[in-house]
């Protein structure tokens, strides 16, 4: 089949545009969490804390990760909240014996069901509700902070006019493909946040590590125009409250959590299409922000490939640049939010994001399922 050369031409021009796309998001919007360094602070202050932590039949959790919770070295006045959501298994009781070790530990029971509000966000908002101080920090039952000042990092991110505060919620490193997968693609997800808030364009956080103001939450009437989707409790709510200047990052290691990832494909793959279900309710400027970059990646590569019978060595040098790039600012920021392991296989993980957008796209049109845990 004879392909005309101006085809072949208008081809590597799209190539090209294509790789501008993925630069411009690199150098205007990822570089600056490779570039970020925190002003240190004249002077710091510890404010009053409630720590909320909703669990629905997580006992095991609830014995092997609270207690991290509740040694925070913390001198300034706080409280723990688990809202135990209509727990089946021994969570009341395991709660109640903690109780009497640690005052400052305050379960909430709810025994009913909340009709017409699937998901998480009844028993988060009642804990929410339960708070006695104006900031609040979220995590989830099978989290565990990754030092015992992670409490006192995250408060600290608060200053003037700031209303939100972004964590990492990192997962545990274990051996195998899927782990490193897992992994990598909650960094490049934190890529992504980390570097938008700090663009002054947060669209989301994640409930595993996130902090926010009492006042916020109900000034803007809580989960009440989301309530009718199982999930978004962290994600949309911050896509709806998020101002160019009220959100502020944290990505100190000590404040950092840590979760078991998946460890079948399968549990995997229902978690993401849960997580994805979500972002077809964000905002149309973050959705489209959000689909240009994933869009000009899925066309990285299939234009290279065309773009090799036009001219071998031009494509590779349009290329080499897009990669020289992304393995700096890749390397840098792995390094920052302690996933510098996974930077070697760096183009393995960029063919995989490929893949990814593919297996993950049908997400976005799927209903999502009616239970948060």
């Amino acid at each position: 089949m004879n392909i005309p050369p101006l085809v072949w031409f208008a081809i590597f021009i799209a190539f090209c545009v294509v790789v501008a796309i993925q630069l411009f998001y690199y150098l205007f919007f990822f570089r600056r969490l490779a570039a970020y360094n925190p002003t240190p602070k004249q002077q710091t202050q510890e404010y009053p804390v409630s720590v909320i932590i909703c669990a629905r039949d997580e006992a095991d959790n609830i014995v092997k990760n609270l207690p991290g919770v509740l040694i925070q070295n913390y001198k300034t006045t706080h409280e723990i909240i688990v809202v135990n959501d209509n727990s089946v298994d021994e969570s009341k009781y395991l709660l109640e014996e903690f109780r009497k070790s640690f005052k400052n530990l305050n379960p909430v029971d709810l025994t009913q069901e909340a009709k017409l509000i699937p998901g998480k966000k009844f028993p988060l908002s009642m804990g929410i509700k339960a708070a006695k101080y104006e900031i609040v920090l979220l995590s989830d039952a099978d989290c565990v902070p990754a030092s015992e000042f992670w409490l006192q990092k995250m408060q600290d991110a608060y200053q003037p006019g700031i209303e939100i505060v972004l964590g990492y919620g990192a997962y545990h490193k274990h051996p195998g493909l899927l782990n490193k997968l897992i992994r990598f693609e909650t960094f490049h997800t934190a890529l992504q946040y980390f570097s938008y808030a700090l663009a002054g364009r947060t669209y989301m956080g994640v409930g595993r590590n996130l902090s926010y103001k009492k006042a916020l939450f109900f000034n803007n009437k809580g989960f009440s125009s989301i309530n009718q989707i199982p999930g978004g409790d962290d994600d949309l709510f911050i896509n709806m409250v998020a101002t160019k200047t009220n959100t502020a990052i944290m990505i100190d290691p000590d404040a950092y959590t840590l979760s078991e990832p998946k460890r079948t494909w399968h549990d995997w793959w229902r978690q993401k299409y849960r997580h994805y279900s979500a972002a077809r309710f964000y905002n149309p400027k973050h959705k489209f922000m959000l689909g240009l970059y994933s869009f000009s990646h899925v066309l990285v590569y299939p234009f290279l490939i065309a773009s090799l019978f036009y001219c071998w060595w031009l494509a590779l040098a349009v290329f080499g640049t897009r990669l020289i790039v992304q393995s700096v600012t890749w390397y840098i920021c792995m390094k920052k939010l302690n996933e510098k392991d996974l930077w070697p296989l760096f183009l393995f993980f960029d063919i995989w994001m490929f893949i990814y957008y593919f297996l993950f796209v049908p997400a976005l049109w799927k209903k999502p399922r009616k239970n948060w845990n």
